[in-house]
This record gives C-alpha cells, structure tokens and sequence, in this order.
C-alpha cells in the first residue's frame, strides 16, 4: 500500500515537470524568449500532475477500451482545467489563461482545441508512459524512493506556501476578464519592475493577469495591518465605554431602588 501511494507521487512529480518542461517550451517559443512558467515557483506546473493521477486512479477498471479511455480522460482533464480557471479567478479576481477566441469553448476556461489532445494524451499516458515510468520506479529501492520523495514533498509544500503568499498579495486594478494583454500600462510596468524576482516570474509566466492586477508592497501591507487595528481598537474601546455606561446605570438604578427599601 506505502509502495503504491509512493507511486502516484512520483508520477505526480514526474508529469508535473513534465507539464512545466512543455508550457516552458511553448510560451518560450511564441514569446521568442525564456519564459519560467507555472503558478509555482519550482519547475512544475501540478495541474499536469494532479490531471495525470486522476486519470491513473479513475480508470483503472477501462483500461480494455481505449474509446472510453480517451474520452474519459477529455472529459477528466476538461472538467479539471475549469475547475481550476474558475477557483483562480473567484479567489484572485483574475484570469490566468482565457479561450474565448478560440472556437468551442466554455466560458474561456476550456475548449475543444486542448480537450481532444487531453483524450489523445491521457490514452498515450494510461497505455504507454505510465507502465514504463511505473517500471522503472519499481527498480528504485525503497530507501531511496522515501528520501527522495520526501524532500521532494518538502520542497512542494514550501514553494506552495511562499508562492501562495506571493499570489495573496496581489490587488485588483480592473474587473475586466477579457484577453487584453497585448497592451500594458506604463503605471503597471513601473509596479512590476519595482518588484522581486519571484515577482516578475510569476507575471512573466502569466501575462494574461498584468492588466488586472497590481501588487501590494509591504508598506501598503503593513498600513492596512494598523488601520484594521485602530479599527478594532476604537470598536472596542466604544464597546467599552458602552458597558460601562450600562453598569453605571445599573448601579444607579440599584442604588435608587435600595434607597426607596
């Protein structure tokens, strides 16, 4: 049972490099330049890993029929990518990637153009790439398949954390979704550079989102840290003064009517 989950993460890490490796190469290509893309700041991009375990696990039982192979995967990675696109933009405000000028597509979030290629890809990957890779893992000694993938996880987590704080410190400049990236305003150009590296990696691998957003700085940060907390300091010190304005007149009544005794 450990040699099997330890399995499903080493292909998880496995695909989704190799989805970081392919992104990188297509978005470096059209761009004419390296361009590190991903959501994390490692070399992986995890919706290719997660994609790939669900369709190992899920369909495992259709594995005789390549037809329902294929279009369950289209269906599994479908449904994953908009997921994915509408979770990222209800809790940033944003669109990472939009399909609506290509033709069947749902919202912009997923389209028939990368749906039949997940068919395709997941009937490669369940009948081909994963009884190889899955043959070479089992040539790996445990030993070593516990270190690696421990500092493997280590890694994940730590780079999960440190970009999502990266992410959560983004702010939204304008509400509209549409693609309309080919022009840039000189105010956010002058945001982006003023930023980190880690930053700029992360607007540079998703060039759909510098118009939308802009980034907190810490003195920002740290201003709406001590207006929240004057906020509360003056409701609690209007509750204070409230309550004790209600004892006091508690007592005055109580003192009254003892006086009446």
């Amino acid at each position: 049972m450990i040699r099997e989950i330890e399995q499903y993460i080493a292909l998880f890490f496995i695909y989704s490099f190799a989805g970081w490796l392919m992104e990188v190469i297509r978005v470096s290509k059209k761009e004419k330049k390296f361009v590190d893309r991903g959501f994390l700041i490692g070399p992986y991009c995890p919706i290719y890993g997660y994609g790939v375990l669900l369709i190992t696990i899920l369909l495992r039982k259709y594995t005789d029929d390549i037809i329902v192979t294929f279009f369950m995967s289209l269906i599994i990675c479908g449904i994953l990518e908009y997921l994915t696109s509408y979770l990222m933009e209800k809790i940033f405000k944003a669109r990472w990637w939009d399909y609506s000028d290509r033709k069947f597509n749902i919202n912009g979030r997923i389209c028939l153009e990368n749906l039949i290629p997940f068919g395709i890809g997941g009937c490669i990957i369940v009948y081909i790439i994963n009884p190889f890779l899955l043959g070479i893992i089992d040539f790996v000694p445990d030993i070593i398949m516990h270190i690696l993938l421990t500092f493997l996880l280590i890694g994940y987590i730590t780079d999960l954390i440190v970009s999502l704080k990266i992410i959560l410190n983004l702010k939204i400049v304008k509400k509209e979704l549409k693609d309309n990236t080919d022009e840039i305003s000189e105010k956010v150009k002058k945001i982006i550079l003023r930023k980190s590296r880690l930053y700029r990696r992360l607007v540079n691998a998703f060039p759909r989102i510098k118009d939308n957003v802009k980034f907190y700085s810490w003195e920002e940060i740290k201003k709406k840290l001590d207006e929240s907390k004057n906020e509360w300091r003056a409701k609690f010190d209007n509750s204070k003064a409230e309550i004790r304005g209600i004892l006091d007149n508690s007592k005055q009544n109580f003192q009254k009517l003892y006086k009446k005794k």
